[in-house]
């Protein structure tokens, strides 16, 4: 019996009405929402340090609200990691939502991969040379589980699955090892679902979004593009494809650009569940806007899974003003050379940038001279208060020169820095927390 799987979100703030649009025209037996990334779970830590019934998705509701209705009218179930830092509080969030709607919902909550109380400090993490333990205050930890950390979930009732840090395509793929009975241990089979889950990870890219450039990558309709769903046999080979009548392309350069899409080595894509050989995968276009993936391979998991660490990183100071005119990029230069003589002792990372020039790239290229400039100055400070000194200095420049600033703007920012490390997969358990609310009974009930 063939599976069918929808992609309604690629990250955090990504747009709404596309899920909408898969639940009512594709036919789905699963939408899959992916919202974290490496620093979203540590501000989501952040935020449930600040209110302990916080610490999820900041969309969870207004997504909830939209598609709940949807989602059982249809008989599709949701598997999304909108719990973030706190996937318990969002299922009670959604519950509270569902009777609002006086609709019965059944969610499964799992957790696990908060793994803070298991951290080791002395480890060195990837990015730096220093131990974990100098590299600042440290808020949050958490595993990237896989599919066995699902499972116990998706072989209840439930109607929606909700969890935390889960490797993002293993959020696709747990729904093909319960839906055709995988063993966990046919690594060919995982790897190709692993395929197809990462190529639907990130929504509207696959879909031509990320790939729209001019000329020779353009792509129809940008306005109303379609999120993809694929359409899985129970060897695992899927179409990709999308809802017809929406924007957006899916062809052999969107698969291809999505299969390289954060893969280092392409014959060792390390996931929690299994090492996926893309080098093998075949791809083939059979119809407008469809390309078939198989052949994807794979052999035995890691014995480590990979950890976000997130840490406190100091506070980030931000002024901007632009200058306008013949002469606006002198000015501005002469901006940048006064606010470094004045900072640069209490901000030696002090950074200018020149938007619009050279902010991005951090060089000028074509040698043109714009004819207007807005000048960025940001830094990093333990303090707050001095870490204000950065924008204040910047709105200073209105009246105490050069000529014609405007539309200053200033900030502080509290920043949370992300480290990876690795974890023995034997520390980490996950557990599965169900509650429900029932139409018409009245009542709800909670079990682990």
């Amino acid at each position: 019996m063939m599976l069918r799987i929808g992609s309604g979100a690629g990250f955090s703030g990504d747009r709404i009405e596309p899920a909408e649009v898969l639940l009512k025209h594709a036919d789905l037996d699963y939408l899959v929402l992916e919202c974290l990334a490496e620093r979203t779970i540590a501000l989501a830590q952040q935020r449930k340090l600040h209110e302990d019934s916080g610490g999820y998705d900041p969309l969870l509701e207004k997504r909830i609200r939209k598609l709940l209705p949807l989602l059982l009218e249809k008989d599709v179930r949701l598997v999304t990691n909108m719990g973030a830092a706190n996937p318990i509080a969002a299922a009670e969030k959604i519950l509270e939502i569902a009777k609002e709607l006086n609709l019965s919902c059944k969610v499964a909550a799992v957790t696990g991969d908060d793994v803070l109380d298991q951290l080791d400090l002395n480890a060195i993490p990837w990015e730096t040379n220093r131990p974990i333990s100098e590299c600042g205050s440290i808020i949050s930890a958490n595993a990237y589980l896989g599919v066995e950390a699902l499972l116990p979930a998706l072989e209840s009732d439930a109607n929606i699955v909700i969890t935390g840090r889960v490797a993002d395509p293993s959020l696709f793929l747990a729904p093909q090892v319960h839906h055709f009975g995988w063993s966990l241990e046919d690594y060919n089979k995982l790897g190709q679902g692993l395929v197809t889950g990462h190529l639907l990870e990130c929504s509207s890219q696959i879909s031509g979004g990320y790939f729209a450039d001019a000329h020779n990558k353009e792509v129809p309709d940008l306005v109303n593009i379609g999120f993809p769903f694929a359409t899985i046999d129970a060897d695992g080979r899927a179409v990709i494809s999308k809802v017809e009548g929406t924007g957006g392309l899916i062809d052999l350069r969107t698969v291809k650009e999505q299969l390289l899409y954060e893969v280092h080595d392409p014959a060792e894509y390390k996931t929690p569940d299994v090492i996926v050989d893309f080098s093998t995968v075949q791809l083939q276009e059979v119809g407008k806007n469809q390309v078939e993936v198989l052949n994807g391979s794979g052999k035995e998991r890691p014995q480590s899974l990979k950890v976000s660490v997130g840490y406190h990183a100091g506070y980030l100071g931000e002024g901007e003003i632009s200058y306008a005119g013949t002469s606006a990029l002198t000015r501005a230069e002469i901006a940048g050379e006064i606010l470094k003589k004045r900072l640069i002792d209490d901000f030696p990372n002090l950074r200018i940038d020149f938007i619009g020039l050279s902010s991005v790239h951090r060089t000028h290229f074509n040698g043109s001279t714009p004819y207007e400039v807005r000048l960025r100055a940001a830094g990093y400070h333990d303090s707050e208060q001095m870490a204000r000194l950065i924008g204040e200095e910047v709105e200073a420049l209105y009246l105490n020169g050069p000529a014609a600033g405007g539309g200053a703007r200033k900030k502080v920012t509290e920043s949370i820095g992300v480290l990876s490390t690795l974890i023995n997969r034997e520390k980490v358990q996950a557990e599965v927390y169900f509650n429900e609310w029932i139409k018409g009974e009245e009542r709800s009930g909670a079990t682990n």
